[in-house]
């Protein structure tokens, strides 16, 4: 015993040490003695044994004391287990009730009473007594209940826990609540607590929201050690950055209500019977209330709640029988106006006892469904590929699919700056002259059937320059760029950037982003725009540590700079970077430098077929950004909806933070082998009247 060691669990954190995610059968946060906060030991000395320093295992006074109250309730209501006799059960004996067990509790009792000191007892006590929802020690439940280390608890929340022993699951206050608080029986119960669910978000012990990168941690380790990674205390510590993390979570929650709000209403969540009257049972109302939340749960800050009365200038709801919520706002009876008319359709219909989630917006409420929408984003260091923030959906729980590694989707137009850059190094300029006149293209052009490709809006220009086609996103320019080229070349060029050949077809369609791509895949892609021309991998894990705090592993990342990593002509990258600042500023991704007052942003939107997949990646020097959205199972995200108006606001939004008070890094020098003429790049090799001058246009 005075070598304990228990089995503590995977923990992973941020780079500035702030904890994600935690795995194992057991939650456990081991505290010297001398950590540990009087408050913590006075509540728990009160709560289990307040002759704890004075007898010697057994409190003979508490026998007594306990037969007497037994026998005058004619009931076994007292026990007189010390805290002693607790640890022996704990460390070595089952829970079956026998006289046997009984008998070896008592000796084993008295042997750690000859063999350790009272502040070691207790210090075992404090660091191994469960206390519901996988939480081993105080510090362990401190952290999953009320969201705080050990050393931040008041009064009244020492008192909460210490009482949570007796029974985990029941008086723990996750489970409920108001027995948790009869069971302190202190009058420190007048300060405030705040109690956090066991979810694994903020609300759950951690200070940040960074589910889908602890989980992926988590695998990449499990891969190495199997089993073993649960158990033997290693402490994972990634690349993300709590700001940018939590900063990038509330940017996707935020861009997919934005979303959802701007979409037509669907109408309800459900729907239950409300007996007339049960406003003035609470008993009964609380009652329904808690069976809805077992099919739909909060989640995060979409409240549960049920319509007790609706109208087209207010909707009553109850989320408890003591909390009834006005929503009244015009702007929030906007969103579900389709279903507070009259003639609203049955399914559409907001009514007594429709289901809901309730979303406080600000200063007030709105009715809103759970998104069927999902989002992701991801953020890298382009130097050496650091993930810096990864949100992979709306909500972690939701099926734990993470869409930034997992979610193989069309890029639209933002694949068309990979189909420039392949162009550049073939004789073409930004000052090249292309058609965007519309052409069809045969079967026998195709290898399958007839393609009539379209520019979005349906708008043509008699010519372009690449400059001018990249800026305005034409797809007919992009078409005949790949045609000058070659498909094949194209195909294989683009592997450069990290793509898998066998996902991006050697066909024209390619040049419109037809292929398949994972969001992380275009951080590190145009990771070598802004890092000037070298792949990096991302990577997320920087060091592992174990449970001695021995580092076991730590990264080894390829840095921009290294011979080894140089993927495109450094050349190509200065002008791509000119070209992306450009459409950043003047072009389809204007809004960006715009909102962010800033001129060092590179970006591209990107918008599919049907508007089913919208994205936008952009990036400065030091940081890359991808955000997309799109449904699970591919379907138009509605008309109107493009990678500028859907995905661009979560980029905005996240760069916000992550960019706040960074220096604005203008260009460098164009490297040597570039020269500007007439205004714009020439490769020294292709000077005017040597590059190719018009692509697609008479001679």
């Amino acid at each position: 015993m005075i070598d304990y060691r228990p089995r503590v669990p995977l923990r992973i954190y941020t780079a500035d040490k702030v904890l994600i995610g935690e795995f194992g059968e057991e939650r456990r946060n081991v505290l010297r003695f001398d950590e540990i906060p009087d408050v913590m030991k006075s509540a728990i000395l009160a709560a289990e044994d307040d002759r704890f320093y004075q007898h010697g295992g057994i409190d003979w006074m508490g026998v007594g004391r306990a037969a007497l109250a037994n026998m005058t309730h004619m009931s076994k209501t007292q026990g007189a287990s010390t805290i002693t006799m607790q640890v022996a059960r704990n460390f070595y004996l089952s829970s079956e009730k026998t006289y046997t067990r009984k008998f070896y509790e008592l000796l084993l009792t008295f042997k750690i009473e000859a063999t350790l000191s009272k502040d070691q007892i207790l210090d075992l006590y404090m660091n191994q007594i469960y206390l519901g929802h996988r939480a081993y020690g105080f510090a362990a439940a401190s952290r999953t209940y009320l969201g705080k280390q050990l050393g931040e608890i008041t009064t009244a929340e020492a008192a909460m826990l210490a009482g949570i022993p007796k029974a985990p699951s029941r008086f723990n206050p996750i489970a409920n609540f108001e027995r948790a608080k009869t069971r302190q029986g202190y009058d420190a119960m007048a300060q405030e607590i705040v109690v956090k669910s066991a979810l694994g978000t903020p609300a759950g012990g951690y200070a940040i929201h960074g589910e889908y990168a602890a989980e992926l941690a988590r695998q990449l380790l499990y891969g190495v050690y199997q089993d073993n990674v649960y158990s033997r205390g290693f402490n994972i510590y990634t690349t993300i950055k709590s700001t940018d993390q939590e900063a990038a979570y509330l940017a996707v929650r935020n861009g997919i209500l934005d979303y959802t709000r701007r979409a037509p209403y669907t109408g309800p969540q459900g729907q239950v019977d409300l007996p007339a009257g049960i406003e003035n049972d609470h008993a009964q109302l609380d009652s329904i209330l808690d069976d809805l939340q077992d099919k739909y749960p909060d989640t995060g800050d979409l409240l549960t709640g049920v319509v007790l009365d609706a109208s087209p200038n207010q909707i009553r709801v109850a989320r408890t029988a003591q909390q009834i919520i006005d929503v009244n706002d015009k702007r929030a009876l906007k969103i579900v106006a389709r279903g507070l008319v009259k003639n609203a359709k049955a399914d559409v219909r907001i009514q007594r006892g429709s289901v809901v989630y309730l979303f406080r917006n600000g200063d007030y409420w709105e009715v809103i469904n759970m998104p069927a929408v999902q989002a992701a984003f991801v953020s890298v260091r382009p130097q050496d590929g650091a993930i810096q923030a990864m949100v992979g959906g709306f909500h972690f729980s939701d099926g734990k699919f993470n869409r930034v590694t997992q979610a193989w989707r069309q890029p639209g137009s933002a694949f068309k700056p990979f189909i420039y850059a392949s162009s550049l190094e073939r004789g073409l300029t930004p000052a090249t002259q292309i058609s965007d006149e519309p052409f069809v293209l045969t079967a026998a052009q195709t290898g399958s059937k007839p393609w009539t490709p379209k520019n979005y809006g349906r708008t043509y220009e008699p010519m372009l320059t690449m400059r001018q086609g990249l800026y305005k996103s034409k797809n007919m320019v992009s078409i005949r760029i790949m045609q000058a080229v070659g498909p094949k070349y194209v195909q294989e060029y683009v592997t450069r950037f990290g793509f898998d050949k066998a996902r991006q077809p050697a066909v024209l369609p390619l040049a419109l982003g037809a292929g398949s791509v994972t969001p992380l895949q275009m951080a590190g892609a145009y990771s070598v725009f802004a890092n000037g021309g070298y792949r990096t991998e991302p990577y997320l894990i920087d060091y592992v540590t174990d449970s001695t705090n021995k580092v076991i592993m730590r990264a080894k990342p390829i840095v921009a700079g290294d011979a080894a990593a140089r993927a495109i002509d450094a050349r190509t990258a200065y002008v791509m970077n000119d070209l992306l600042r450009g459409v950043a500023t003047s072009g389809t991704g204007a809004r960006a430098s715009r909102e962010l007052k800033r001129t060092d942003i590179g970006g591209k939107t990107g918008t599919t077929n049907d508007s089913q997949d919208a994205w936008f990646a952009g990036y400065t020097p030091d940081l890359v950004g991808i955000a997309w959205m799109g449904f699970d199972k591919p379907r138009s995200l509605g008309s109107g909806e493009t990678g500028g108006g859907a995905s661009m606001p979560i980029w905005i939004n996240y760069m916000r933070t992550a960019l706040k008070d960074k220096p604005i890094v203008p260009p460098g020098p164009a490297p040597s082998g570039l020269s500007r003429i007439n205004g714009d790049f020439y490769f020294d090799e292709f000077p005017p009247g040597q590059a190719i001058a018009r692509v697609g246009l008479p001679a």
